[in-house]
């Protein structure tokens, strides 16, 4: 081992910086301090939102910022919904982005999904045949029923416009 290090003192000296970088950093994992350790982890993302406060105690406890975390959230929301119109309320704004198309597809979806899951887990043949079939059939059948209700909104929006004239 002597003959790899220059310098035996050298050796020590690493030793004894390694030491310390390894007890601060078990410090760290610890959470001796648990504002700072969470700052570490998250690259000092959480310190915006964690502040420590002073118990009757003594005690230094870890406190989450509630007001900067609405006031973020709010401001996220004012921006959303400034940056589409300013002028449009908010249904128009939501209907425009295709908010409530979505979710009537994902609540279509939920249900046809349960529904098949449902029938896909009883003991009857007949209830896992109609299962199965909801699982293969039902997206083609309501690509269908869409697009004849698009087909009937263009027909009824022209029919208007015609009324209109």
């Amino acid at each position: 081992m002597g003959t790899k290090y220059s310098n035996l003192e050298e050796l020590r000296r690493k030793k004894a910086l390694l030491k310390k970088e390894v007890s601060e950093m078990e410090d760290l994992l610890t959470f001796d301090n648990t504002k700072e350790s969470l700052s570490a982890f998250t690259n000092g993302f959480t310190d915006q939102f964690l502040k420590e406060e002073t118990d009757e105690n003594g005690e230094k406890t870890l406190a989450v910022k509630k007001e900067e975390i609405m006031r973020r959230i709010s401001s996220g929301v004012k921006e959303q919904l400034l940056s589409r119109n300013a002028v449009l309320g908010f249904a128009d704004s939501a209907v425009k982005a295709g908010a409530v198309e979505d979710a009537l597809k994902l609540g279509v979806v939920a249900l046809v999904g349960n529904y098949a899951r449902k029938n896909l887990r009883s003991t009857s043949w007949k209830n896992k045949l109609i299962g199965a079939a909801l699982i293969y059939l039902a997206p083609f059948a309501l690509r269908f029923i869409r697009r004849k209700l698009v087909e009937y909104q263009k027909n009824r929006s022209v029919s208007s416009m015609e009324q209109l004239i």
